[in-house]
């Protein structure tokens, strides 16, 4: 494959910013939804927080980026993404739509699989459901949740939906989870129901064999870290061993990638040592050429300007990939 090919074929998706610390509409997210679509995005994210607070010593990196929580004036709140996704499905014809990632803690497994088989079924067979662990202990705490052991439960939490979804039935008895004689129905547009991606950031041996054992489609989380095609490189590395360690072979896992885009204007400044992707539309599109080439099917990006505006300053990144 072509430099220029490797370019056109790389899918491209947004994360739709669906946070704030004021107030947001639904008719704002549809159409910077719409917008996308126009410019030639070819699928649709949402995170999955409920409300972050406001008071966290630590760093955070989540799908809609990096915090320093000591910088954070006000709770931050989301839009629930399910019901953002499921209204994008109804509104917005063809494109793939998925969550980077669904926080397991949530809700029950079984509950969570239904959630999924619905929203597949709505959008007619485009739902990727994205998964992951949970990234913030100070939302588990806000919430009452418990935080304890989340890698233990996320394991479980992955055998009860993954196992509903496949074999549309399961009975599971675990030790934080349970399922008896449960059944899926009605079941959706696809009979092993939609794929299912996990979402890691310098995953640990535990995450990299979950990685391995469950999911349809791995997603490496880069942020701000470092959005470069080396970086990616050294997050696949790490699930490729994996699999092999695991005895899957690691072309059956589908490759996706999503970095942060400091778009020129929006006021973003990257602080030493973060590294999102910038530059002139060329220069951005020759990085996710770069990810292309190591397989990487689709980045998912998510933009430091808000709103139609900071889509259509992507755009000319999407025409310079393409062209």
């Amino acid at each position: 494959m072509s430099e220029t090919e490797s370019g056109r074929n790389l899918k491209l998706g947004l994360i739709l910013p669906t946070w704030t610390t004021t107030t947001l509409r639904w008719s704002e997210v549809l159409d910077i939804a719409r917008e996308a679509v126009a410019v030639g995005f070819d699928s649709l994210w949402a995170t999955d927080h409920l409300l972050l607070p406001s008071t966290n010593a630590e760093l955070r990196e989540r799908a809609g980026g990096a915090v320093r929580a000591e910088a954070v004036a006000e709770p931050e709140g989301y839009m629930e993404v399910f019901t953002v996704l499921t209204a994008i499905a109804a509104e917005i014809p063809d494109v793939q739509i998925g969550t980077l990632v669904a926080c397991t803690g949530y809700r029950n497994p079984v509950l969570l699989a239904k959630i999924a088989e619905t929203l597949d079924e709505v959008s007619g067979g485009r739902f990727i459901l994205g998964l992951g662990a949970g990234d913030s202990a100070g939302e588990y705490e806000t919430l009452g949740l418990p935080p304890d052991h989340p890698v233990g439960r996320f394991e479980e939490a992955l055998q009860v939906v993954r196992g509903l979804l496949r074999d549309g039935e399961i009975d599971f008895q675990g030790t934080y989870h349970r399922a008896r004689e449960v059944k899926l129905i009605p079941r959706g547009p696809r009979p092993a129901g939609p794929p299912l991606l996990i979402g890691t950031l310098n995953p640990r041996p535990r995450m990299r064999r979950l990685v391995a054992r469950y999911a349809d489609i791995w997603n490496g989380w880069l942020g701000y870290t470092n959005a470069s095609a080396e970086a990616a490189a050294e997050q696949w590395a790490l699930i490729e061993q994996a699999c092999l360690e695991h005895g899957r072979d690691p072309s059956t896992l589908a490759r996706t990638t999503a970095v942060r885009v400091a778009i020129p204007g929006s006021g973003y400044v990257p602080a030493p040592g973060e590294w999102p992707l910038q530059g002139s539309p060329q220069e951005m599109a020759e990085v996710l050429r770069g990810h292309a080439k190591l397989g990487v099917s689709e980045v998912q990006v998510a933009l430091t300007m808000g709103g139609v505006e900071g889509v259509r300053a992507f755009a000319p990144v999407i025409e310079a990939l393409r062209s």
